[in-house]
């Protein structure tokens, strides 16, 4: 017996599966966090 494969099935499965990886890695996605001088902001202000 032959077995065919669903190659429009699968095409549907892995597109939901990357968008699910991509969905998770935005949420997790941290931004950079930058060491800020508040003085040198104070001053900037105040010219």
């Amino acid at each position: 017996m032959a077995v065919t494969t669903l190659k429009r099935k699968l095409k549907r499965k892995r597109q939901s599966q990357t968008t699910r990886v991509i969905k998770i890695k935005q949420l997790s996605a941290q931004p950079v966090i930058r060491n800020v001088d508040v003085e040198e902001l104070k001053k900037s202000f105040t010219k």
